[in-house]
């Protein structure tokens, strides 16, 4: 197989004319490419003038590939094997069903991996499936009653089933590969697996999750919502169990020898749980700010130009960092184009703020977040936990300047920027679902937080035509971006203290998204495979 990289191509081209680019590439008859798949596809939008895209593809021909090659004297052609996946042996000589704790990305690879090995997992979940999940949800944006067990952080699928669905990251992992292809078995868009932004959506991720739970269960698993973990099992330094507590209330115990702990960034309870237990756990560096909403034709004509609100383009992201004066890093995060302002609170008494897309990204406004890191020197405290208490007092701060009817505090940019509270809204419509109450953000979130963020917001409308606009809304706060706290784990992915138990994804501290979670799932699950034990 050989890949060609940077083909430039413009907008309109069709499947066709990225045939004939590959032949033109490669010094060939179109007719000796047997097949052609595309593996990444870009846009270069540096000249606003003159957009295009840019594809790498993997493509087989007849005849000797490495000739070809060789003659062709192309220098952005290679050759390259296809991905495959492997399941690794398993060792493991207990007959006890290993146990999953959490069922968002994760939870779900990491149930989704033993249940193909045959192993039949369990795994609990908290909150509920993501049917009921999502009218929970959104009973709670029309009435402003939480329910503490089902919301925007617990349930099937987890805290990025109401998210953009976004599938960018930063690891260089083989097994992301396997992620996305998975995504697309159980009916992600196809397009994910090369776009240069991949995201699934809310609407579309919430049958994607279904379908994972329907394969974990027709491999003989088990997946047990309403069933929230109350304790680990330990004796002699090795898991033997664990106890859970139904939707009834019971106390129910399960036998085992291997728990994946993928309980998710917003578990609180269980950490501490785990804490008291005396597994080390140490603090992490996290992030705080809030969310950012501009008019969505806006955003697009600052990236696109001329070309905004062409068909091929959707709406526009984009991804801005800064370091200012003071030397404090700021950037976006979660970027949702087309999208909305979630209310994603978990307990009662505070406000959080997140962002969500449905796959059309056809909503009136573009939000992101817009956050500034917090180093554990920002606690207050040495206590590994120091984290959860200052998000705790963050959202309990916005609880009460939002009125304490989880109405989220917000206020213009330009009246952030000079300092002054708001009163009333500009050209911006805000889209929190619980609705937002115009007031001086700086009330919520830390000095150095703000003093960041105004820095950052001048900077980042130099680097985005808009950006820095008057009329825009900051909605805060965001304080659940990722985990506060790391629980250690050695080479072998179990706790230093006590074998059997695997931290696993973004609650643990090992994830920042939903393909690296994912991917941490996949990983804890080999390493649960290999314990010979």
């Amino acid at each position: 197989m050989i890949r060609i990289n940077e083909l430039k191509l413009p907008l309109e081209c069709t499947e066709d004319d990225i045939l004939s680019a590959a032949a033109k590439a490669l010094r060939c008859p179109k007719h000796t490419i047997k097949s052609l798949e595309i593996m990444r596809k870009s846009l270069d939008s540096r000249k606003k003038d003159n957009l295009f895209f840019v594809y790498s593809v993997d493509v087989t021909v007849d005849g000797d590939e490495q000739l070809i090659l060789n003659k062709s004297k192309c220098k952005k052609a290679t050759l390259t094997e296809p991905f495959t996946y492997i399941m690794p042996e398993n060792k493991r000589k207990s007959n006890l069903r290993p146990i999953v704790v959490g069922f968002g990305p994760g939870g779900m690879w990491a149930g989704l991996t033993l249940a193909r090995a045959g192993l039949r997992p369990i795994v609990l979940e908290r909150g509920r499936d993501v049917d009921q999940r999502t009218k929970d949800v959104n009973r709670f944006w029309e009435t402003k009653k939480i329910d503490e067990t089902s919301n925007v952080q617990f349930g099937e699928g987890g805290a990025g089933t109401f998210s953009d669905g976004k599938l960018t990251t930063g690891i260089k992992d083989k097994l992301c590969r396997k992620v996305f292809l998975d995504f697309v078995e159980f009916g992600a868009p196809e397009e994910i697996l090369y776009s240069w932004r991949p995201h699934i959506g809310t609407d579309k991720l919430c049958q994607v999750v279904k379908n994972i739970r329907k394969e974990i269960k027709n491999l003989g698993g088990d997946v047990l919502f309403s069933c929230q973990l109350t304790n680990v099992i330990i004796a002699n330094g090795v898991v033997h169990g664990i106890t859970y507590k139904n939707e009834k209330g019971e106390l129910i115990d399960l036998e085992t020898d291997s728990v994946i702990m993928a309980i998710g960034h917003s578990a609180k309870d269980t950490v501490e749980m785990l804490y008291n237990k005396g597994l080390d756990i140490m603090q992490k560096p996290f992030s705080v700010g809030a969310r950012i909403e501009h008019p969505r034709k806006m955003i697009d004509t600052a990236q696109y130009g001329s070309f905004a609100g062409h068909p091929a383009l959707g709406a526009a992201d984009y991804k801005l960092s800064c370091h200012p004066p003071h030397g404090r890093g700021a950037y976006t995060f979660c970027m949702c184009p087309g999208g909305t302002v979630v209310a994603a609170a978990s307990e009662e008494g505070g406000v959080v703020v997140n962002g969500m897309s449905n796959f059309a990204r056809d909503g009136e406004n573009s939000n992101s977040a817009l956050l500034v890191g917090v180093e554990p020197e920002d606690f207050g405290s040495e206590h590994p936990l120091a984290g959860f208490v200052l998000q705790r007092e963050i959202e309990e701060k916005a609880f009460k300047c939002g009125g304490g009817d989880f109405t989220a505090p917000a206020q213009l940019v330009g009246d952030f920027l000079q300092n002054v509270k708001s009163t009333s809204l500009g050209s911006v419509n805000p889209t929190c679902a619980t609705g937002v109450k115009m007031c001086d953000i700086r009330e919520v979130l830390p000095k150095k937080v703000t003093d960041t963020m105004a820095d950052a917001i001048v900077k980042m409308g130099n680097q985005l035509k808009g950006f820095d606009l008057p009329d825009a809304v900051l909605t805060a706060p965001e304080t659940r971006s990722s985990s506060p706290v790391r629980i250690l784990r050695d080479e072998f992915y179990q706790t230093l203290k006590v074998r059997g138990l695997y931290p696993c994804g973004e609650g643990a501290g090992y994830a920042g998204g939903i393909v690296s979670a994912a991917v941490d799932g996949i990983r804890c699950a080999h390493a649960v495979l290999n314990d010979e034990f």
